[in-house]
Parts: C-alpha cells; structure tokens; sequence
C-alpha cells in the first residue's frame, strides 16, 4: 500500500499536493468552528467556516476532476452548493 502511495504522489506530484492542501483546509473549517464555539461557549459557525469549506471544496472538486470520480465529483459540488447558499443567506441577514 505504501508503495502504491508512493508511486501515485510521484506520477501526480501537483495534483496530491492540491489534493492534501485541499482536505487540509477542507479539514480546518471544523477546528476553526471548534476554537470558536468554546470562546464564544456556545456552539457558533462563524462565516470563516463557509469561506474554508468553498475553497477546500473547490480544491477537493478539481482533485476528483483530475481523478474522474464521479462519487467524489458529485459529493463535493453539492456540498459548494449548499457553501456559497448559506453566504448568501448570511449576506442577506446583514443586509437587513
């Protein structure tokens, strides 16, 4: 298995490196949902959580893109869906 990791970050360097900075991010948006909740003593999502999962989400979209899988392909671009939805709803709230 170790070898089969190795010889696919070899051949796609760029793509694994996008794929894991993705999930990274993709990953961070709970932390920062975590960190922010326990100051706050509630339970919050703060705006950053959807700015981290529209990137992560993009990113993770591409890789899948490159990967041609159609269940990571379709997972992700719903999930953006529902992503950019809720800052649009959030804009609207601030607006009125």
């Amino acid at each position: 298995m170790i070898n089969a990791i190795v010889r696919f970050s070899q051949e796609a360097g760029g793509w694994l490196i996008l794929g894991l900075v993705s999930q990274v991010c993709f990953f961070s948006r709970f932390l920062v949902q975590w960190i922010v909740s326990e100051k706050r003593g509630v339970s919050f999502v703060p705006v950053s959580f959807w700015y981290l999962s529209i990137c992560g989400a993009c990113g993770l979209l591409i890789y899948s893109l490159y990967r041609r899988d159609p269940v990571f392909i379709l997972g992700q671009s719903m999930g953006l869906f529902v992503y950019v939805r809720n800052l649009v709803l959030i804009k609207k709230l601030k607006q009125s």
